[in-house]
């Protein structure tokens, strides 16, 4: 019969047991009682709370903007790292061309979502404003067969950018939705360094297809690159950067940043380990000329680590995707 009880006839009748010892006794009876309304009042508190956060995270979702796709791309790949200074923005720039390297046929843009610090316009030898097309969209600036896209397109070189998060915002808003991309098989995220608005942003508008995450094997930035790749869903790797440097005299290699710090995380992470990237003069050289060195060196063992990179993208979005 207690079964057919409401909560609210149950707790009455809980109160009467502890307050009315006549009704069920003294002592042992007394304590019995006692203990059941307390069991039900946790319980009662534990379905509140599960309640109330369900309903919080309702409220959460229908907050979120809803993610819908840049017009002519089919797959977006961003690339990440939790600092600055681990390379991100020379090893996108080289993603992209190795992708075209490998496969020809596929077109690949690249778009600087570093809003304070692009760095895409120098990397890319690229300078200019964008013109319009006739819907009003901004077109790209290409060179190597990339259309680039970035902020430094639209500021002075050494204006700074002292902006507050809604206009960085806004301008990412208009990176990704007002620029005529045309047809692209791939989009490469310049993305910039942390994990802040501009990250929060792009994850919450557009349907990211993965995410390479780039770091050094220090200590110091392998606990950034994690705290990085915790913010997306589909992390398709890990590559470590300036893993070895190779004296240009002598041939001999020294492990400058540590070694195979990466490689452990991403087994740490459960993640993929995508390859290295030595330390090298001529990525470095090649990258301040404008001429990455895909393009530039394209026989070299650097630009072959590159296109070894893109292979493995190419591989690990099959997985994701399949």
């Amino acid at each position: 019969m207690l079964a057919q009880l409401t909560y609210s006839k149950l707790s009455h009748l809980l109160r009467v047991c502890v307050n009315k010892p006549s009704v069920l006794g003294t002592g042992t009876e007394m304590n019995t009682g006692a203990s059941c309304w307390l069991q039900v009042k946790r319980r009662q508190r534990s379905v509140d709370s599960k309640s109330l956060a369900e309903r919080q995270k309702q409220q959460m979702a229908r907050s979120l903007p809803k993610q819908k796709s840049i017009s002519g791309v089919h797959q977006v790949l961003v690339v990440a790292s939790g600092k600055g200074g681990v390379g991100k923005s020379t090893t996108a720039v080289n993603l992209a061309l190795g992708l075209i390297a490998n496969d020809p046929s596929k077109s690949v843009g690249l778009l600087d979502a570093d809003v304070y610090g692009p760095s895409i316009p120098k990397l890319m030898n690229l300078k200019g404003n964008p013109e319009l097309s006739d819907n009003n969209r901004m077109i790209p600036l290409i060179n190597y067969g990339v259309p680039c896209m970035s902020m430094g397109f639209l500021v002075e070189d050494a204006a700074p950018i002292v902006w507050r998060g809604l206009m960085v915002m806004s301008a990412i808003e208009k990176l990704l939705r007002q620029v005529d991309w045309g047809s692209l098989d791939y989009l490469v995220v310049d993305m910039p360094p942390g994990t802040g608005d501009v990250q929060l942003s792009i994850t919450q508008n557009i349907p990211i297809a993965g995410a390479v995450i780039v770091s050094t094997p220090q200590d110091v930035a392998l606990l950034d690159a994690r705290r990085g790749a915790e913010m997306f869903r589909k992390v398709l790797g890990l590559v470590q950067n300036m893993s070895i440097f190779q004296c240009p005299n002598c041939n001999h290699q020294t492990h400058i940043f540590g070694s195979d710090g990466a490689r452990q995380l991403a087994d740490t992470l459960g993640v993929q380990f995508l390859g290295d990237v030595p330390l090298h003069l001529n990525i470095r050289e090649s990258s301040d000329r404008g001429r990455p060195v895909v393009v530039s060196s394209p026989d070299s063992p650097e630009a072959a680590a590159y296109r070894s990179l893109a292979s493995a993208v190419v591989q690990r979005l099959q997985e994701v995707s399949g």
